[in-house]
């Protein structure tokens, strides 16, 4: 049985009323954080906002700046751990596959001062295009993941994970989900900030660079160190093996789920639990719950990680392991007290006449009421995309088969009547990859609609394939000066667009600017008209405030 003791709260410490998001960042902040790099993405934005407006953060000068995407964001984060600081870096779950080539390889090189890397999965989908499970992700690359349960678990992760990838030389994935990382809780934090770490290197700078010599021998010492890691899972404060009066049923819950088990014994569990808040799997915990107990029950936020590796491997018809695999839990969306406790019903029948309240309301859930409720989507009125959207669907009524590939952004929205403008959406940056594509096939016109913060993040690439072989399709980058869907952050291109597109070798003839306004509508229609014609490459940079900043910036003035 793990014995170790979450950590103290005393009476010194300072309690704080925190999101989720806020709790890890100010954690970060007080184990002496020195870098904090990001992309906008819900629900993971609120962390480097936190850093941004944090006191300490701006007394020492921290770095706090938006990166162009998650891979420029998580590289750059290692580079301050090669110096010896400590850095993190967030992302939403989406955006950990653009950086995926960074992060998996970060495990190879390792790291210097402490790195965590934050992923912030979206279960039931609230502002995401997938619900992937990041713990895949940490398993993949081979790195230990940390998952807090509650906000006070957020905070007391962040100087965890600090020493843990210092004492294991490697970065530490944080996963967080949308319910702990947009609720708010008490939590109680240090009064001070510690001090930073000063300028170091790397012992061994050999292993930083991965050519194929330095990477097997890496390889091999990555491999060794996961027995390491599995120890430092077993010995977690944060992996607690709690001892039941009915072993009939042995319960594994990780993350969030571990509360919404809770929940549901307001009086105390029965059943032996065993809570997962740090992986690799401590599998001598797992061990000892399966000896003593008849069935297991995994409840896990996500996808069905731990189910599944315990599947096949202790998963016996004497001995079941029950879950989302087999129905008792809900295969997609959030799990809540209510779907925990139908499971738990299900597995023993006797608590249905038991002295078991039906769970209250999480209080998670609680906070986040108004997160789920339904609203119709729709651009804001006195949106520059909407005049963009008139002027172009109002353009591609003298064609029979025009087709417009979109990307991800405020003008997403554009899909929705009353325009119903855009025909596919993929990930960042592949408006302007599939109208290639697509123009490739013969299709005419071939149009992609691109935001300028999209166009940053991960567009010019697929512009620069466009130009090398003068694809005839038009390029129209609707330029609202801001992040708009993610709040209104940094635009890594404003007042560059028209530089950059002249860097990657678009023709200036068919490079134009014009503002998005309503008395401009007719004016950009001819224009979209007469380049669809080219038979070439054309990029029109469509340019309008976003209304919103627009406002903040007048209010500030």
């Amino acid at each position: 049985m793990n014995e170790n003791k979450p950590t103290d709260h005393s009476a010194s410490k300072v309690m704080k009323l925190l999101l989720g998001d806020e709790a890890l960042a100010l954690g970060a902040i007080n184990a002496g954080l020195s870098g904090a790099y990001a992309y906008p993405g819900t629900p993971s934005t609120e962390i480097l906002e936190f850093v941004q407006a944090n006191p300490t953060a701006r007394e020492r000068g921290l770095h706090s700046h938006w990166s162009s995407n998650e891979k420029t964001a998580v590289e750059e984060a290692l580079g301050m751990s090669f110096c010896g600081k400590r850095s993190m870096v967030s992302m939403k779950h989406v955006g950990l596959n653009v950086a995926a080539d960074a992060f998996v390889n970060s495990a190879m090189t390792g790291a210097n001062g402490g790195m965590l890397v934050i992923s912030a999965d979206d279960p039931s989908m609230h502002s995401s295009q997938n619900e992937q499970d990041s713990r895949f992700y940490a398993r993949f690359a081979m790195t230990p993941c940390l998952e807090p349960s509650n906000q006070q678990e957020a905070y007391d992760m962040a100087a965890y994970g600090f020493g843990l990838s210092e004492r294991l030389r490697i970065p530490v994935m944080v996963r967080l989900v949308t319910r702990l990382s947009h609720s708010r809780a008490q939590v109680a934090t240090e009064p001070e900030a510690a001090a930073e770490n000063t300028l170091s290197y790397p012992q061994n700078p050999r292993q930083w660079v991965l050519m194929p010599g330095n990477s097997r021998v890496r390889y091999r010492e990555l491999i060794a160190d996961r027995e390491k890691m599995e120890q430092e899972s077993v010995e977690s404060p944060f992996n607690r093996l709690s001892q039941g009066s009915d072993n009939s049923l042995g319960i594994i819950a990780s993350g969030i789920a571990y509360n919404y088990v809770m929940e549901c014994f307001p009086q105390g569990c029965p059943f032996p639990v065993l809570k997962i808040s740090q992986y690799p799997l401590p599998k001598k915990l797992i061990s000892e719950l399966f000896a003593k107990v008849d069935r297991v029950m995994v409840a896990e936020e996500g996808q069905p990680v731990i189910e599944e590796m315990l599947r096949g491997l202790l998963d016996t018809p004497s001995r079941p392991v029950l879950g989302k695999l087999d129905g008792h839990l809900p295969r997609t969306g959030e799990l809540s007290p209510d779907s925990v406790m139908e499971a738990l019903v299900k597995a023993v029948p006797s608590l249905r006449t038991d002295s078991v309240e039906a769970p209250a309301a999480s209080s998670v859930q609680a906070e986040l009421k108004d997160l789920v409720v339904a609203r119709p989507p729709a651009l804001c009125q006195g949106c520059g995309h909407r005049d963009v959207y008139a002027a172009l669907t109002a353009a591609m009524k003298m064609y029979e088969a025009p087709k417009v590939f979109g990307d991800i952004g405020c003008y997403t929205l554009g899909w929705l009547s009353p325009f119903n403008a855009i025909d596919t959406c993929l990930d960042m940056g592949a408006s302007i990859t599939m109208a290639k594509g697509a123009a490739d096939a013969g299709q005419h016109p071939s149009v992609a609609i691109i935001g300028d913060s999209t166009f940053t993040h991960s567009g010019m690439t697929g512009l620069l394939d466009a130009v090398n072989e003068g694809t005839p399709m038009t390029v129209i980058i609707s330029d609202n000066l801001t992040t708009g869907m993610t709040g209104g952050q940094d635009s890594q291109g404003t007042g560059k667009l028209e530089q950059i597109c002249l860097g990657l070798g678009v023709d200036p003839a068919h490079l134009h600017t014009i503002d998005s306004l309503p008395k401009t509508v007719e004016e950009m229609k001819s224009l979209f008209l007469s380049e669809f014609e080219h038979k070439g490459l054309s990029v029109i940079v469509a340019r309008r405030e976003c209304i919103q900043t627009a406002r903040r910036h007048a209010k500030k003035a």
